[in-house]
């Protein structure tokens, strides 16, 4: 009976001494930042959505995915992160204003239900009228703090529709400002004849909610030229342009050759 008590507090201490050193390691990465421009179909550019890299000391080459590293940090961390993204964005007022462009930034649900009692991302909100905030996920969140009724965050965006729970269901919830539809939805569409009728189709139906929509990973001219043919408004990807560091933000291309 002894031994198994033992046994137990060693796995126990075992398991501290792991989380301990998980929370040190998500604590210890290091943040910067690089924007995509996003193209209406016509070349022009309407956008950029910032971009966090996630790297750490260890293995300052090996880049860890955002969404890992997100839903790793606790909530009053993201709010950090937020605040930092928001500043970056506000040491370049002056180019999104003088080109007339906005500047879209990733935040999950939770996170956006915290950022209304954070008043210092409150404030910047409010200096930062061209920010928009894509919903990386859709949730269902309490009755009294439903998405319609955030209208201090202004006009939100839906990100990766058609993938996990970004469906129809939350379309009919919250009136989005831009939708994006996901590249594993567009390239499993594009496949035939009937698949690419069914993506006009859809573009169409999601256009009666919101102001249109954005087709995100092109990565070839031939997706390009399919985008520039179908109801959808934007797009962004590589063939576009790659993520570029913000210090380039001044040199970004205002319309495509």
């Amino acid at each position: 009976m002894k031994l198994k008590q033992i046994t137990h507090r060693l796995h126990t201490l075992e398991a501290s001494v792991e989380s301990l050193q998980e929370r040190r390691f998500w604590l210890q990465c290091q943040r910067r930042y690089t924007f995509q421009p996003i193209y209406k179909t016509d070349g022009k550019l309407m956008a950029v959505e910032l971009l966090t890299v996630v790297t750490h000391p260890a293995e300052a080459d090996v880049r860890i995915p955002p969404d890992r590293y997100f839903s790793a940090i606790p909530s009053r961390q993201r709010l950090t992160v937020v605040e930092e993204q928001l500043r970056l964005l506000e040491d370049w007022a002056q180019t999104f204003i003088g080109h007339g462009i906005l500047a879209s930034v990733n935040v999950d649900g939770p996170t956006l239900i915290a950022m209304k009692q954070h008043q210092p991302i409150l404030d910047l909100i409010a200096k930062l009228p061209w920010v928009r905030f894509e919903l990386v996920e859709h949730i269902n969140l309490p009755q009294a703090a439903t998405l319609a009724g955030m209208h201090e965050f202004g006009p939100l965006w839906l990100d990766d529709f058609g993938t996990g729970l970004a469906n129809f269901s939350a379309l009919s919830e919250v009136r989005y400002d831009y939708i994006k539809v996901a590249r594993e939805l567009f390239i499993m569409l594009r496949k035939s004849d009937e698949g690419r009728n069914l993506f006009t189709m859809l573009l169409q139906l999601m256009n009666r909610y919101c102001k249109g929509v954005i087709v995100e990973g092109i990565e070839t001219v031939e997706e390009w030229r399919d985008v520039q043919s179908s109801p959808a408004y934007t797009a962004q990807g590589y063939f576009l342009s790659r993520p570029v560091p913000f210090e380039n933000l001044e040199n970004v291309l205002i319309r495509l050759p």
